[in-house]
């Protein structure tokens, strides 16, 4: 893990041809295996990249790591551990080496039903407001919260999870034992006390940019499917999604404002039928749970009273003026219905308040007038 860089596509093939201690041993005579030498492998590649691990794997302190991530309340997971998230797996070649974690929560298990909630760190208050929502609403239904920890989206995600008193998964471009942002220290206090913090850099190590998309596939690759709640055309939340598509994994957007510039890239998912749209925690549960039990429940517009009256009553009832009276027999003629039908609707219309008698015929009551 010190010797090659995160997410490392060639030492991750490596590892899985010769084993841990037989990488090493490549890494520190500069000798390739000799079964991998010969498998028609781009053998110069790995040469240049030997050198490189030997002068970083030089000066690397293993011990120091362990002892440092002891002290910093850090454990060390390696794909076959308990706690490891199974799902990593489909990373390939790029599957981190080893995962550094801080917090009570465990992540295999926080894992199974969870979400990736994304976006852009310069988020609106209508993007901050959406997250935190889907944050707590989530976590109120059992479903956990993954992200980055950024501000903006990241940060009122997290939040939200933290609110509804359930765990959220932290994933850092650093150390575990690195608060970047510093602004966030705090709010990753309350994630290791009720979530848990994820690194597969050792402890002490800086963000980069490169980490930082490097760091995304994990988000897309610890959860069910990820949504992305405001992103621009160019924001780091799109690398997220990318991942999740190249995954296969359901990948959601929430529409914004067409005139905001910070929700043009989740249009741009959306047009390009990337992304599906989602507009509640309860329809991101419908696309990534179990079919036939989470379903969400179907939206439907307010029930007016006069939705429950049979089509000649309703024909009836547009028939009566606003102002003015009218006889039952121009209503009927006006309704397109006979007068027996006409009297018995006249008759139910009244007594539901719909419509006033007076000595020259029938008007609409004055609640039941359409608005101007």
């Amino acid at each position: 893990m010190r010797a090659a860089d995160v997410g490392d596509p060639v030492m991750g093939r490596l590892l899985d041809h010769c084993g841990a201690h037989d990488t090493v041993t490549a890494i520190q005579t500069g000798t390739l295996p000799e079964s991998l030498a010969t498998d028609g492998s781009k053998e110069a590649l790995l040469q240049r990249r030997l050198r490189r691990w030997r002068a970083r794997l030089d000066i690397a302190n293993p011990a120091e790591d362990l002892a440092a991530g002891e002290q910093a309340g850090a454990r060390l997971i390696i794909p076959g551990d308990p706690e490891w998230p199974t799902q990593l797996d489909q990373l390939g070649h790029g599957r981190p080496l080893g995962l550094w974690l801080s917090g009570i929560a465990d992540l295999r298990f926080s894992c199974l039903k969870s979400v990736a909630v994304v976006g852009a760190r310069a988020a609106t208050s209508y993007g901050v407001h959406v997250a935190s929502e889907f944050g707590v609403g989530l976590s109120e239904t059992g479903w956990t919260v993954v992200s980055g920890g950024a501000y903006g989206i990241d940060g009122a995600a997290h939040r939200g999870a933290l609110a509804a008193e359930s765990p959220t998964v932290v994933v850092l471009a650093c150390g575990a034992d690195v608060s970047y942002p510093s602004g966030h220290h705090d709010l990753f206090a309350q994630a290791r006390d009720q979530g848990v913090i994820v690194s597969e850099c050792p402890p002490g190590v800086p963000p980069t940019r490169g980490r930082f998309l490097v760091r995304n596939r994990l988000i897309a690759a610890l959860s069910r499917g990820t949504v992305v709640v405001e992103a621009a055309l160019r924001s780091g939340a799109l690398n997220t999604a990318k991942h999740a598509l190249a995954l296969d994994r359901h990948l959601a957007a929430v529409p914004g404002p067409v005139t905001s510039a910070m929700s043009a890239g989740c249009h741009h998912l959306l047009r390009e039928r990337k992304a599906v749209c989602v507009t509640s925690p309860e329809e991101m549960i419908d696309l990534v749970g179990d079919l036939g039990d989470d379903l969400a429940p179907a939206r439907r517009g307010p029930i007016l009273p006069r939705d429950s009256l049979s089509e000649s009553t309703s024909r009836v009832l547009d028939a009566i003026p606003a102002r003015g009276s009218i006889g039952p027999a121009a209503v009927a003629v006006a309704a397109g219905v006979d007068l027996s039908t006409t009297l018995s609707a006249l008759g139910s219309l009244a007594a539901a308040g719909f419509i006033n008698r007076t000595p020259a015929g029938w008007r609409l009551h004055k609640q039941a007038l359409p608005p101007p």
